[in-house]
């Protein structure tokens, strides 16, 4: 949908792709849908959640394993993102590394978005 030709909407460092694999192999899941909704203080959040099937709308990404799928109205927040796996003694979970946020919360939860209209001047620049 928002797609530059020969680029993958996001990127998937291998320690993520090893874990993404390892959860879709937990219980037989085509891969992990993610997406963004209103939430948290900064006004966005991330999800992800298992995906059963491959909408056909959804942007795929598929690496060492690893499938992730992205929903349609997130992809224009999503592009040119890394999504990492990181493991600490507190706590371990995905990080998105995400060039188009403009502010995030101070627990990094919660995120805030350039304003819509300069992320698709952006894209149309790339």
């Amino acid at each position: 949908m928002f797609a530059i030709p020969g680029k993958q909407a996001v990127t998937i460092t291998e320690t993520a792709a090893k874990q993404i694999a390892r959860l879709m192999q937990k219980d037989g899941h085509m891969g992990l849908r993610i997406g963004v909704k209103k939430g948290g203080c900064a006004g966005m959040e991330y999800t992800m959640e298992y995906a059963a099937e491959i909408n056909p709308m959804d942007e795929v990404v598929e690496q060492d394993g690893a499938r992730v799928m992205i929903a349609p109205m997130a992809q224009m927040f999503l592009f040119g993102t890394q999504i990492d796996y990181q493991t600490s003694l507190l706590e371990s979970g995905f990080k998105f590394n995400n060039p188009n946020v403009e502010d995030a919360c101070g627990c990094g939860e919660s995120i805030k978005f350039k304003d819509v209209e300069a992320l698709a001047a952006e894209r149309e620049g790339q």
